[in-house]
C-alpha cells in the first residue's frame, strides 16, 4: 500500500468522525467574519448613500463660497463674484433646515434650497424643478412655489394636496406645491431664491455661492483676487461628505473592532478543535512518521486543515454578513445607533475587495489558531507515541513571555493616537490578551497552590493534584475562556462606566423642571426658534419661578475638522451649572469674554484653559468678525462629539445682537402643575404643534434608552464571545479526556467507579475554569482600563471614571465556571463509558 493510500485510509475517516467539532470551528470563524463584514457593509453603504445625496444636491462646482456661521453672508458679494473674469458660472443658494407639517399635522424635518432655477441646474441637474402639468411654465420663478423630491412628497403630500406649511421661527408659512424634483436623499424642497429669503427672514443673505471657473483658471488666484470677507470661506464639493466620514470614523472603527472580537475568540476555538484532532490522531501520525511522513509534512498537514476550516468559515461568513447587512439596511436603515446616518435609507453596496479582506482575516485567524496544534503534530516522537508514551511532544516553556507581552501592552497603551484613531491602543488590547493567555499556566499554578485537597477524598485529591502538576494543559483547556471572559468583562466595565458617567452628567445638565423647544435638531436652530416676546411672556406665567434660555448655533472654525456648536446660556456660576473637569480660571485681565470648552475642543483645536479662541460671530452690522475669547475651563459633554463651546448669554447678545432662543429651561414654583403650564405655553404660540415639551426625568430616561440602544450590539458580541469560549473548553476537555483513556482504565482496575472518574474530571473542570475565570476577570479589568482611559478619549474625546459592576461580573464569572464544569463532565462521559480492560490492554 502506498503512503498516499494509507493517508486516505487513516485520515479522512477520522476527519469525518470529527465533523461535528470541525463544524463548531467553522461556525466560530463564520460568526466573526459575518459580524465584521456586515458592520463594514452597513457603514460603507450608508456613507456611499450620504455622499451621493450630497453630491446630487451640491452638484459638482469647482468651488463653493460658504458662510462660516448659520446666519449666512451679505448677498452683495454675489455681484462681485459673478462678474469676475475667471468665473464662468455663479449660482447663489440659500440653505434652510426647517420643519413642515404633514397631512396629520405632525412635523417632518425638511431641507429647503432657495436657488436661481435658471443657473443651478447647470451645476446640479437633479436640482432642476419639474413643474406639474397645471403649474405653468414659469412656476419655478413663483416665490411662493415649492418643488418636492420623492422623499419629501412621500412624507408630506400623501393625499395629493398642493398646500405645504413650513416653519419659520415660531410661525407657519404657507407655500404651494408646484411640482417635483429628482434629487435623492432625505426630504428636500426647492424654491425660488427670493421666495426663500422672504419666507425664512433671510433678506439680503446667502448661504453659499457655487462657482464654475473658466477653463484654465487658477482657483487660488481667483480667491486672492476676490478677497473674501471674514464671514465667507472657500469649500470643496465633497467637504460635507468627508466631514461626516471623519466624524463617524471613530465610531465605525470601534464598532468594527468590537465585531472582530468574535473572530479573535474563534481563533482559540480552532486551536481547541485542532488540539483535539491532533490528540486523537497521535497513533496515526506516529505510524505515518515511521512510514516516512516527516515532521514538516505533519506541520503542513495540520495547517492545511486549519486553512480549510478558515476558508469554509470565511465563505459562509461573507454570505451571512451580506444577508445581515441587507436585512439591517432594509429594516433599520443606515444608523447603527451612533446617530450619524439617521434619515438615510441606503442600498447595499457590496465590495468584492472588502469581502476578500474580511475573508482573508478569517483564514488568518484559523491559521493562527491551528499553529500550536500543528507544531504539536510536528514534535511527535513516533516511537514513543506508538507506545502511548508522552503527549504531542514536549512543549518549550517560556515563563517570561507572558509578563513581557503584558508589559509591551501597557507601554503601547501610552502611545498617542495615529491619524486620530487609537490604533496603538487596539494593538495594546490584543497584546494584553495574548500575554494574559501566555500567563495561564503560571497563573493556574499560583492559584491552585493555595488549594488544600482533603486527604479523605481520593477523587478530589487526584483532581487537584493533576490540575496543579499538569497545569500546562490548562492553556489548551481554558485559553478560550480566559480570552472570551476577559473581553466580556472589559466590555461590561466600559459600558457600565460610560452609562454611569452619562447618568451623572445628565443630572448636572438637566437642573430645571420643564424644558421647551421648537427645533429638535441643531441644524434647524437658525430657522425654528423662539422669539423674544414669547420668552418674555413665558417667564411671566404663573407657576414659573425661574426661566433660563439657551441659544445654539454651529461654527465653522476649520474646514478639515467638524464644526463645533456654540451655546449661549446664563453662566452666573459656571462651576455649578457645567460639569467641569478641572479648575476654573479667573476672568481674563484684559476684559475678554470667557468661554468654556468641551473636552473635544481641547483634543481637536488645542483649546486648553488659558488659551485664546477666535470665534467668527455675526455682529450687529451683519458681518462675521473674529472675536477673541479667553478659555476659562473645560467641561464634559457626552452629546456633541464634534465639540461645544459655552459663552454667557449676555456676552453673546452684546456682541451679536441675536436675541433668538432655541430652548427654555423652566424651574417651577412649589405646587405648580406642569401640565397646566404646558397648556399656557401652547396658548402663547401661534401654532401649538410647533412647541415640544419634556420634563427632566423624561429627557433623562429617553437619553439612557438611546444609550442602551447604541450599545446593544456589545451585549450580543459578549454573548457570542462567551459561547465560543465555552465551545472551546468543551473541545479542549474532550481532547484531554480522549488522551487519558488508559488512565481511566487503570483507575477502574484500582476500584474507582464510573461516578468517581466523572467526579475527577469535573473537579479538574472546576479547578481550571475557576482559575481561568479569575485570570479572565483580572485580565478583563486590565483591558477595561485601556478601553475607558485610552480608547474612549482618543476616539471620542471624552473622559469618564472607571466603574466595575461587581455584581454583574461575579455572576458572569460564576456562569462561566458552572458552564465549564458541566462541559468538562459531559466531555468525560464518552471516555469513561468504554471498556476499561480494553483501554489498558492497548499498551500490551
Amino acid at each position: 500500500m502506498s503512503l498516499a493510500t494509507l493517508l486516505r485510509h487513516l485520515s479522512w475517516p477520522e476527519l469525518r468522525h470529527h465533523a461535528a467539532r470541525h463544524a463548531i470551528a467553522v461556525l466560530a470563524v463564520m460568526l466573526g467574519v459575518a459580524l465584521a463584514f456586515s458592520v463594514h457593509l452597513i457603514n460603507a453603504s450608508a456613507l456611499s448613500e450620504f455622499g451621493a445625496a450630497v453630491r446630487s444636491v451640491n452638484g459638482e462646482p469647482d468651488l463653493s463660497l460658504r458662510a462660516v456661521s448659520g446666519g449666512g453672508f451679505d448677498e452683495a458679494l454675489y455681484g462681485r463674484v459673478a462678474t469676475h473674469p475667471q468665473v464662468a458660472l455663479a449660482s447663489p443658494v440659500v440653505e434652510v433646515d426647517t420643519y413642515a407639517l404633514d397631512a396629520q399635522g405632525r412635523r417632518v424635518a425638511l431641507r429647503v434650497l432657495g436657488l436661481d432655477a435658471l443657473v443651478a441646474p447647470a451645476l446640479s441637474p437633479s436640482l432642476l424643478p419639474e413643474p406639474a402639468a397645471d403649474a405653468g411654465r414659469l412656476a419655478m420663478l413663483d416665490p411662493g412655489a415649492v418643488f418636492l423630491n420623492p422623499a419629501a412628497r412621500a412624507a408630506l403630500a400623501p393625499s395629493g394636496g398642493d398646500a405645504l406649511r413650513v416653519q419659520s421661527g415660531l410661525r407657519l408659512v404657507s407655500l404651494r406645491i408646484a411640482g417635483g424634483s429628482s434629487a435623492p436623499g432625505a426630504p428636500l424642497a426647492l424654491m425660488d431664491l427670493a421666495g426663500a429669503q422672504q419666507a425664512f427672514d433671510r433678506l439680503g443673505r446667502l448661504s453659499r455661492i457655487d462657482l464654475r471657473l473658466a477653463a484654465g483658471a487658477d482657483p487660488q488666484r481667483v480667491l486672492r483676487e476676490l478677497a473674501l470677507p471674514t464671514d465667507v470661506r472657500a469649500a470643496t464639493p465633497g467637504e460635507s461628505a468627508q466631514r461626516l466620514s471623519n466624524v463617524s470614523r471613530a465610531y465605525r472603527v470601534n464598532l468594527t473592532v468590537l465585531a472582530l472580537v468574535a473572530l479573535f475568540t474563534g481563533a482559540f476555538l480552532v486551536f481547541s478543535v485542532l488540539s483535539l484532532s491532533v490528540a486523537k490522531r497521535q497513533p496515526q501520525f506516529a505510524l505515518l512518521g515511521v512510514l516516512g511522513l516527516g515532521a514538516r509534512e505533519r506541520l503542513h498537514w495540520v495547517l492545511a486543515e486549519s486553512a480549510l476550516l478558515g476558508l469554509a468559515g470565511s465563505a459562509l461568513g461573507i454570505a451571512l454578513g451580506t444577508a445581515l447587512a441587507l436585512g439591517a439596511l432594509r429594516w433599520l436603515g443606515g444608523d447603527l445607533g451612533g446617530g450619524y446616518f439617521s434619515g438615510v435609507a441606503p442600498r447595499l453596496q457590496f465590495g468584492p475587495l472588502a469581502a476578500l479582506v474580511y475573508g482573508g482575516l478569517g483564514v488568518v485567524a484559523a491559521l493562527v489558531g491551528g499553529w500550536l496544534p500543528a507544531r504539536a503534530a510536528q514534535r511527535i516522537a513516533p516511537a514513543q507515541a506508538l507506545k502511548g508514551l508522552g503527549e504531542a511532544g514536549a512543549r518549550t516553556r517560556r515563563p517570561w513571555l507572558g509578563p513581557l507581552l503584558m508589559l509591551a501592552g501597557a507601554l503601547l497603551a501610552l502611545a498617542p493616537p495615529i491619524a486620530g484613531l487609537p490604533i496603538a491602543a487596539y494593538v495594546a488590547v490584543a497584546v494584553l490578551l495574548v500575554g494574559g493567555i501566555a500567563c495561564v499556566p503560571a497563573g493556574v499554578g499560583l492559584l491552585l497552590r493555595a488549594v488544600r485537597a482533603p486527604t479523605s477524598s481520593a477523587a478530589w485529591l487526584l483532581a487537584t493534584q493533576r490540575a496543579r502538576h499538569l497545569r500546562s494543559s490548562a492553556t489548551v483547556a481554558v485559553a478560550g475562556v480566559v480570552a472570551s471572559l476577559a473581553l466580556a468583562v472589559a466590555l461590561t466595565v466600559m459600558v457600565a462606566s460610560f452609562r454611569d458617567a452619562v447618568t451623572r452628567w445628565l443630572d448636572t445638565v438637566l437642573p430645571a423642571d420643564l424644558y421647551v423647544r421648537t427645533a429638535t435638531v441643531s441644524a434647524s436652530n437658525d430657522t425654528a426658534w423662539l422669539p423674544p416676546d414669547f420668552v418674555a411672556r413665558a417667564g411671566a406665567l404663573p407657576g414659573v419661578r425661574r426661566l433660563e434660555t439657551l441659544r445654539a448655533l454651529p461654527l465653522s472654525l476649520d474646514p478639515a475638522r467638524p464644526s463645533p456648536v456654540l451655546i449661549a446660556r446664563p453662566l452666573a456660576d459656571a462651576q455649578r451649572t457645567l460639569p467641569m473637569t478641572g479648575e476654573l480660571l479667573p476672568a481674563a485681565p484684559g476684559g475678554e469674554p470667557g468661554v468654556y470648552v468641551s473636552e473635544a475642543m481641547v483634543a481637536l483645536y488645542g483649546a486648553a484653559p488659558g488659551t485664546r479662541l477666535l470665534l467668527p460671530l455675526t455682529h450687529r452690522d451683519g458681518h462675521a468678525l473674529p472675536t477673541r475669547f479667553f478659555v476659562r475651563g473645560v467641561w464634559r459633554d457626552y452629546a456633541r462629539q464634534q465639540g461645544a463651546l459655552v459663552v454667557d448669554a449676555q456676552d453673546f447678545v452684546a456682541l451679536t445682537g441675536d436675541t433668538r432662543v432655541n430652548d427654555l429651561a423652566l424651574t417651577l414654583a412649589p405646587g405648580a402643575d406642569p401640565a397646566a403650564l404646558q397648556q399656557a405655553l401652547r396658548a402663547l404660540a401661534p401654532d401649538p404643534a410647533l412647541l415640544e415639551f419634556a420634563q427632566a426625568g423624561e429627557i433623562r430616561a429617553s437619553s439612557l434608552r438611546i444609550f442602551d440602544r447604541s450599545f446593544a450590539v456589545t451585549y450580543w458580541l459578549q454573548a457570542v464571545a462567551i459561547a465560543i469560549g465555552l465551545f472551546g473548553i468543551a473541545a479542549s476537555f474532550s481532547a484531554q479526556v480522549l488522551a487519558r483513556r488508559k488512565e481511566f482504565g487503570l483507575l477502574a482496575h484500582l476500584g474507582f467507579t464510573r461516578g468517581q472518574v466523572l467526579a475527577i474530571v469535573a473537579g479538574e473542570g472546576v479547578a481550571w475554569t475557576a482559575a481561568g475565570a479569575l485570570l479572565g476577570l483580572a485580565l478583563g479589568l486590565a483591558v477595561s482600563v485601556v478601553l475607558v482611559h485610552v480608547v474612549n478619549p482618543q476616539s471620542f474625546h471624552w473622559t469618564m471614571e472607571l466603574l466595575a459592576p461587581w455584581g454583574r461580573l461575579a455572576a458572569l464569572c460564576a456562569a462561566v465556571v458552572a458552564a465549564g464544569t458541566l462541559t468538562a463532565a459531559v466531555a468525560a462521559r464518552r471516555a469513561v463509558s468504554q471498556d476499561a480492560v480494553l483501554a489498558v490492554k492497548e499498551d500490551w
